[in-house]
């Protein structure tokens, strides 16, 4: 049976079977000795995550309550805001900048006495499916690192899955929480539009980026979730959590659920994944679960739906880099139209300035209608036929990403492939809808295979639930050899 480690490890500190500072400094002994090999950590903070801890230690000596999430060893991708730390969007453009506030999310954990070790790796400005986008290089995954561990929260996915961070918070624009988390071989929720607060989080797309945690497990998941769904007045677009707190309504029981599949999340989805599916839909009948298939058809227009909207924002929302206001700044130029081509063009990367392109010339005088406004109405006809799904289902289950990881650089010689990892993720991101991936089976190579749930908005207690019912029915987890052990 699957065990939280965030409320085990809290049990231990409350018990004094560890301090904070022990259970601290194992992590940071176990970054200093795989994160060579990793690559998930670009930014370590040891002082800071020693200095919570001693808190956190003086807290229980005298006897007080500690929060489950008090002492928790934890990292943040960086492309979270963080007070005093370097937040790169690991980008050479933003290599040297700080933060002079926090994002929400990180204020929230920090009032929590949160231990942060550090920021983790990602696709430059989260675009990418697979870490190597990044300027820092890619991220590796704990399960063989020949191959990647996805993108573009890939840095968080590997602290996570090869145990050298209890857990993380990512970002997903397109599938950027639950790719990873899929190919890592863990738990990834991008929760519902506006239940998280994106204050503090640098923009990518912002009316599809959504933050939300990576775990080793779905009731670490939910107990994350919980702290960070939160209303936030910085940010208009949030809502909070609808609801009880999620992780009161796990382990119900879920006979009589209906779990649709559309079919065409199965097409060009490779056999060892399709199977892997397959073999999770038969663990959901034996639990009383009741199988609805249906059609999807407006699933093909997702993925152009997707990078024609996404490459739009992202070219209007890394405007402001331009070398005169903060972070990397060309040298020798003759005037200042020199200086921004200079510094665009040397500080973004290849993918970065691919996407800005397309987003460019998409909202350009005369293409406009024939792009961005048609793939703004096809948006409408995806969320139509979502919300009529969910008349006839109460979740619907599909596979993660069609394929297990990539080797290292292949990402680089084959962009297409790579883009099309996203092709079942990213409807969740157009429709703003809820969608956790959980590990349902492994290949024969040892690489992790994963499935999500999406649920209706504000459907998290429903696809947490699901999930953590499989989870625990299949029992399939298997922590990869690295980092602390307790």
């Amino acid at each position: 049976m699957s065990e939280s480690k965030i409320a085990k490890l809290h049990e231990s500190l409350v018990k004094k079977e560890i301090s904070c500072k022990e259970l601290t400094e194992k992590y940071i002994e176990a970054i200093e000795r795989d994160n060579g090999e990793l690559n998930a950590y670009v930014t370590v903070t040891a002082d800071k995550a020693l200095e919570t801890a001693t808190k956190v230690d003086e807290k229980i000596a005298g006897g007080e309550e500690i929060g489950l999430l008090e002492g928790i060893p934890m990292t943040l991708k960086d492309n979270i805001s963080t007070d005093g730390i370097r937040t790169t969007c690991c980008s050479k453009i933003l290599e040297d900048y700080t933060p002079i506030y926090d994002a929400t999310v990180w204020d929230i954990l920090k009032k929590q006495n949160a231990v942060l070790l550090g920021k983790t790796n990602m696709d430059e400005f989260a675009m990418g499916s697979s870490c190597e986008t990044s300027y820092f290089g890619g991220a590796k995954n704990p399960h063989n690192t020949g191959h990647v561990a996805g993108g573009s929260s890939g840095g968080v996915a590997s602290a996570v899955g090869g145990n050298i961070a209890v857990y993380g918070l990512g970002s997903d624009t397109g599938g950027s929480i639950r790719q990873p988390a899929s190919f890592c071989g863990i738990v990834g929720l991008k929760p519902t539009y506006g239940a998280v607060s994106r204050f503090g989080l640098i923009a990518y797309a912002s009316s599809l980026d959504q933050i939300g945690p990576i775990t080793t497990n779905v009731e670490d998941t939910a107990i994350v979730y919980d702290a960070i769904s939160q209303y936030d007045k910085m940010d208009s677009t949030s809502k909070g959590r609808q609801g009880a707190p999620v992780y009161n309504t796990l382990k119900n029981d879920i006979k009589g659920m209906k779990i649709g599949i559309a079919k065409e999340y199965l097409d060009g989805v490779r056999e060892d994944v399709r199977k892997a599916v397959e073999d999770a839909v038969k663990v959901y009948e034996s639990l009383g679960a009741e199988i609805v298939y249906f059609d999807l058809p407006s699933l093909k227009y997702a993925l152009p739906v997707y990078y024609i909207i996404a490459c739009a924002e992202a070219s209007s929302n890394l405007g402001r880099y331009d070398g005169i206001r903060y972070g990397y700044k060309a040298d020798n130029y003759r005037d200042v139209n020199e200086m921004i081509k200079k510094t665009r063009s040397t500080g973004f990367g290849e993918e970065v300035k691919r996407r800005i392109l397309l987003g460019t010339y998409v909202l350009s005088s005369g293409y406009y209608d024939a792009y961005y406004k048609k793939a703004q109405n096809l948006r409408g006809t995806i969320i139509s036929a979502f919300n009529k799904a969910f008349e006839s289902c109460d979740v619907i289950l599909a596979p993660t990403v069609p394929m297990t990881a990539f080797e290292n650089g292949h990402a680089v010689s084959d962009p297409v492939e790579t883009y099309l990892t996203d092709i079942c993720t990213v409807p969740v991101n157009i429709c703003g809808l809820p969608g956790v991936s959980v590990p349902c089976g492994y290949n024969d190579k040892g690489l992790p295979i994963g499935m999500q749930l999406i649920g209706n908005a504000f459907g998290e207690a429903k696809i947490l639930n699901a999930a953590w019912q499989y989870e625990n029915a299949a029992d399939l987890f298997k922590s990869a050899d690295f980092g602390v052990k307790l």
